[in-house]
């Protein structure tokens, strides 16, 4: 388990797992009064949450499934990545897909952040790639069924 620590300036709690097995951390809206995001509308909501992540590591900030489906209301960067040099604020920019108003309350989860271990790369220039099965085909190239 990694260990990661954490500046709470905000009021809610920690992010916590909702169970043993769960990838995401739940994210909670830290605000002073309700949010109204009226259809089509995007707002960064705050969580109070400013985070040090080791070297190799990021958060990535995705959407609550439920929030989603009953709601229309997605994290319109998804993932969006926090960094491990970033010191600021975690806010999470959500965006309502629905045709009604939503209102964001004080201490709902809003969205759910994972912690991924990621790798560097570089890039060696070549004039010719390798051949394979699927070559240059792309979006849609396999059929829908």
């Amino acid at each position: 388990m990694v260990k990661i620590k954490v500046v709470n300036t905000g009021h809610q709690p920690l992010p916590a797992y909702a169970t043993p097995q769960s990838a995401g951390l739940d994210l909670r809206a830290n605000i002073e009064a309700p949010i109204t995001l009226h259809p089509l509308e995007r707002r960064l909501v705050p969580t109070g949450l400013h985070i040090a992540l080791p070297d190799g590591y990021e958060a990535q900030v995705r959407p609550r499934s439920g929030l989603a489906l009953k709601h229309g209301i997605t994290v319109l960067n998804t993932p969006g990545t926090v960094d491990a040099d970033y010191r600021g604020e975690i806010m999470v920019l959500l965006v309502n897909f629905s045709n009604e108003d939503f209102v964001v309350k004080d201490g709902e989860r809003i969205a759910q952040m994972v912690i991924a271990q990621y790798a560097k790369a570089t890039f060696e220039s070549v004039e010719v790639l390798d051949e394979t099965e699927r070559g240059e085909g792309g979006y849609g190239h396999t059929g829908v069924k």
